[in-house]
């Protein structure tokens, strides 16, 4: 049976093949050439240690390699056909790839590096060096006899040992050796089972040897009177053949296929159908070959892959090119026009998206992209419009809904008055999501809020979403409240909605944050930058440094956030950078409602992320389902297992483990409840093992002890800050549903005792927040909501206590003060409020 690959997409989305992102630390690594003229090594070395984010011992995220040895330089004729082989057989395929060598010079592996990216020679005493290799997890041995024929995917899969064909008696009818591997031979190495210091190949135990199929490192000296090679082998070995082609013609010829000059190579692999993997596209597409206008949908592939790694200038400079006196080109306007937007370049990005728009087959997604367009400039009749217009086009397009629904829920809301002058308003800069966005995106700007008011409606905050351009008209409306929170959330990220002034979320120019006069402060904002992610540091350091020195407060969620920060900005600014916990994190110090329950119901909710599914999983997608599966099934025995959806795009993981083992768990679809009922939820159930970062902090703050499941270094950091590591588990880790069951069954076994530990780490996390909200009300004249902090603890009895219950209704996103808030509702909210998927009540 096999795994669906979530990172497997078309070049250029946010979510490449996994592994695709990674760079070692210290490693001479050859990334993809960034323009037309490819860079040297040196300059290339630099690039890819300056662009890629490294946190595998925060992840616990693979790392994996292919190595082969070359023993002088007659073996490099045969690396070369290697390589090409590797390339045409797996082109969605591109680990680092080092070469073993006994001392040749650097140059010698210039034919070698044309062929492949992330070529990284290293000097080796001999091919049992393999095993020693420093900075990766998994390696896979190839030879220079060798050449590939089918897919190696399923052989990165696997995860313990040493895997290997079994030795065999040679073509001489010789004996093999006795136990060992072969030194000839495919393997695929586990380090973390050979211990501090690796034996060498005949030295390997034989319980850690793990037999392949023959296929997978099929000797060609067994198709002597010239067999064919059978269609399955994945790997064919020249070791030991015989050097005249006599008998042997199949097999050669099948090798044969692979001798090609670089050009004719190139042209093979370009044109090859499917996936392919963006590091070695881009590295054998460029330069462009010399013809007046290359192939556009080969321009195309390239914009997106500059346009998925946030290099939107390269994107621009490749397209401008291609579809000058062309407006026949729709799809090509179309990515001109996002990239230009994400450069902040919006005149331009409209007139190219209006050109799209005249092809109906892009019309809807090109109105979608206006809309989005107008909006961020603050033209939010003219993003209606547009919205409307994508509708006519295609009534179905569910961009174009949210965005006409999105506007014509702004266009009333700028209806309603307001009984208060600006000056007695804080604003609020976050991001605030509507429809069925993240759920935790919905709770975490009233948590914010509450930190600071009772009432966390719209008479005491002006909303102003990050994304939108801060421009004169905003500034003026900026300076007229009280001061301006910027938080929370993981705002320092720079692919989500990109643009050209900050390099970040909050889309501000520098010449107009330096003007904001009222206080500025930055509270629990998040470094959300993804394990192996890269992105250019250049712009978001510059527009980092502009925000540390402007504000009079800057707080980071966690304090991974803090030293990652501190990494970008000069000695002088370092010591502005403070901890301040996301406050969905103590929630139940912030809403006396949240007292804990009389009784929770029998349930264990889980939650699980796709975004950028590349970046989380890796090559152990298929191993992290099974494992889950293995967990659920034995957690189930102690109570009822439910899954919590944070997004449409969460329910994948449901699927994926009916459809791959078997098992159905119902549905939470929390994108469409209120806050209140997000965390009612959340409160009532015993135990929640979520992967996204508010699936953690939310349950958490209401009380609810949690297992994290890592895939993102945010929740290790956030573990890290409440002392309590082993509350998460890798998704990469080798026994990750064994751990994760005995630590459910654990904490179902002695509730009480994990609900005290959580409150009680909480209270560490209190205080902090209220040392820092001491400060901001020096800055902001507020008066303190918690000047008797035992009023704001709820009672562990789970009476709300004196004067606390009130009448029935609703408290989400945006609506009135706490204390009209009501008691949180009886185990089971309103059928309005709470709803579970018919077709997952299995």
């Amino acid at each position: 049976m096999t795994h669906p690959d979530p990172a497997t997409t078309t070049p250029g989305s946010e979510t490449t093949r996994p592994g695709s992102e990674a760079t070692t630390p210290g490693s001479a690594t050859t990334p993809v050439s960034a323009t037309a003229t490819a860079p040297t090594p040196a300059t290339a070395t630099a690039t890819a240690s300056a662009s890629a984010d490294d946190r595998r011992a925060v992840t616990g995220k693979r790392r994996i390699a292919f190595a082969v040895h070359v023993a002088g330089a007659d073996d490099l004729p045969g690396l070369h056909t290697l390589l090409r082989s590797l390339a045409l057989t797996n082109p969605a395929l591109c680990e680092d790839l080092v070469v073993l060598h006994p001392g040749l010079p650097d140059t010698a592996f210039d034919a070698a590096r044309r062929l492949r990216p992330r070529l990284i020679p290293r000097p080796a005493g001999g091919r049992d060096d393999v095993f020693r290799l420093d900075g990766y997890d998994t390696v896979v041995a190839l030879t220079p006899a060798m050449v590939v024929l089918g897919r190696l995917d399923p052989l990165l899969r696997l995860r313990t040992g040493v895997a290997a064909v079994p030795p065999r008696p040679g073509p001489d009818r010789a004996p093999g050796p006795r136990g060992g591997v072969p030194d000839d031979g495919l393997l695929v190495i586990q380090r973390q089972d050979l211990g501090p210091v690796p034996p060498a190949a005949k030295d390997i135990p034989a319980d850690l040897l793990v037999p392949l199929d023959s296929r997978d490192d099929f000797r060609a000296w067994r198709l002597h009177d010239d067999l064919p090679v059978p269609e399955d082998v994945v790997v064919l070995n020249f070791a030991d053949a015989p050097e005249a082609r006599t008998g042997l013609a199949p097999a050669h010829a099948a090798r044969d296929r692979f001798e090609l000059d670089h050009e004719t190579f190139r042209a093979a692999y370009l044109a090859l159908p499917g996936a392919k993997h963006p590091d070695l596209l881009l590295h054998l597409a460029l330069p462009l070959p010399g013809r007046p206008r290359p192939p556009i949908d080969l321009v195309r592939q390239l914009a997106e892959i500059h346009r998925g790694r946030g290099h939107h200038d390269l994107a621009v400079a490749l397209l401008s090119e291609a579809v000058a006196g062309r407006p026949d080109l729709p799809r090509c306007h179309e990515t001109l026009g996002v990239c230009l937007m994400a450069l902040s370049r919006y005149e331009e990005a409209e007139t190219h998206l209006l050109l799209a728009t005249a092809s109906p087959d892009f019309a809807p997604r090109a109105f979608g992209q206006l809309a989005r367009l107008a909006w961020l400039l603050g033209r939010t009749e003219d993003a209606r419009g547009y919205a409307l217009a994508g509708l006519e086009a295609d009534p179905t397009d569910a961009n174009c809904r949210a965005w006409y629904a999105r506007t014509s829920e702004m266009t009333a809301a700028d209806r309603k008055p307001v009984s208060v002058l600006p000056g007695e308003q804080l604003a609020h800069v976050a991001l605030f999501a509507d429809g069925e966005e993240n759920a935790g995106d919905k709770v975490l700007p009233e948590a914010v809020r509450s930190c600071f008011t009772a009432d966390t409606g719209p008479d005491r905050w002006h909303q102003r979403h990050a994304h939108l351009l801060v421009d004169e008209a905003a500034l003026e409306h900026l300076n007229a409240r009280r001061a301006v929170i910027v938080g929370g959330g993981g705002l320092f990220l720079p692919d989500t909605a990109p643009n050209g002034n900050s390099g970040w979320q909050w889309n501000i120019p520098d010449d107009v944050l330096a003007r904001i006069t009222t206080p500025l402060a930055v509270f629990a904002v998040g470094y959300n930058v993804f394990d192996g992610q890269r992105y250019r540091r250049e712009r978001f350091a510059a527009s980092l440094r502009a925000l540390v020195e402007r504000s009079a407060f800057f707080g980071l969620r966690n304090h991974g956030s803090v030293a990652r920060v501190r990494e970008l900005l000069p000695a002088s600014l370092r010591e502005k950078v403070r901890y301040q916990p996301c406050p969905t994190t103590v929630a139940r110090h912030l809403d006396p409602r949240l007292a804990e329950p009389a009784a929770r119901e029998d349930t264990v909710l889980v939650n699980c992320a796709y975004d950028r599914a590349g970046l989380r999983f890796g090559h152990d997608y298929g191993h992290f389902l099974a494992e889950m599966a293995a967990a659920i099934r034995a957690v189930s025995a102690s109570a009822e297992v439910r899954y919590a959806a944070h997004m449409p795009a969460d329910e994948r993981f449901v699927d994926d483990l009916r459809r791959e083992h078997g098992l159905a768990l119902p549905v939470e679809p929390l994108y469409l409840l209120s806050n209140d009922a997000i965390r009612d939820l959340y409160r009532r159930t015993r135990l929640v093992i979520g992967m996204r970062g508010h699936a953690g902090m939310i349950p958490f703050g209401c009380g609810t002890p949690v297992i994290s499941l890592v895939s993102h270094p945010k929740l290790a950091y956030f573990l890290a800050d409440i002392d309590r590591p082993d509350w998460g588990v890798s998704v990469h880790e080798r026994a990750l549903g064994a751990r994760l069951a005995e630590r459910a069954r654990a904490v179902l076994a002695d509730h009480p005792a994990a609900v005290a530990d959580v409150h009680d780490r909480q209270r560490a996390l209190w205080s902090v927040t209220r040392d820092n909200l001491a400060r901001l009300r020096e800055l902001t004249g507020l008066p303190d909501l918690f000047g008797d902090e035992g009023a704001s603890l709820p009672d562990p009895s789970g009476d709300p206590g004196p004067g606390l219950a009130g009448p029935s209704g609703s408290r989400g996103a945006g609506s009135g003060s706490r204390d009209a808030g009501p008691v949180f509702p009886a185990p089971r909210p309103a059928a309005e409020d709470h709803v579970t998927r018919p077709r997952d009540r299995a």
